[in-house]
């Protein structure tokens, strides 16, 4: 059973930092991509930013420059560091990861950035 488990969101000031973890199981993480969506109230899901297996990353404009994707082979767990954070960035991030057994969703976790 495939499971990603989001944790790290919350309640944070405007300038302020988080960092959301995904802890993966039931994959083969060390050939997947990982990647952090955001979706808020009547909005489409977008993309924040994506590493693939030998680490390559890619981010939204919106957010270069300010968050950091990252993954740790050995804990099974993609991370995405937000610094500098503002009201604009509050919504709900999902983890997603891609590989040859298929595409898989977090159940998302509520980022909240007051201004």
């Amino acid at each position: 059973q495939v499971q990603l488990v989001e944790s790290g969101g919350g309640l944070v000031q405007a300038g302020g930092s988080l960092r959301l973890s995904c802890a993966a199981s039931g994959i083969n993480f060390r050939s997947a991509a990982m990647a952090w969506y955001r979706q808020t109230p009547g909005q489409q899901r977008e993309l924040v930013a994506r590493i693939t297996s030998g680490g390559v990353t890619n981010y939204a404009d919106a957010v270069k420059g300010r968050f950091t994707i990252s993954r740790d082979n050995a804990q099974n767990t993609a991370y995405l560091q937000m610094n500098s954070l503002k009201a604009e960035d509050t919504a709900v991030y999902y983890c997603y990861s891609l590989s040859f057994s298929g595409s898989y969703w977090g159940q998302g976790t509520q980022v909240t950035v007051s201004s």
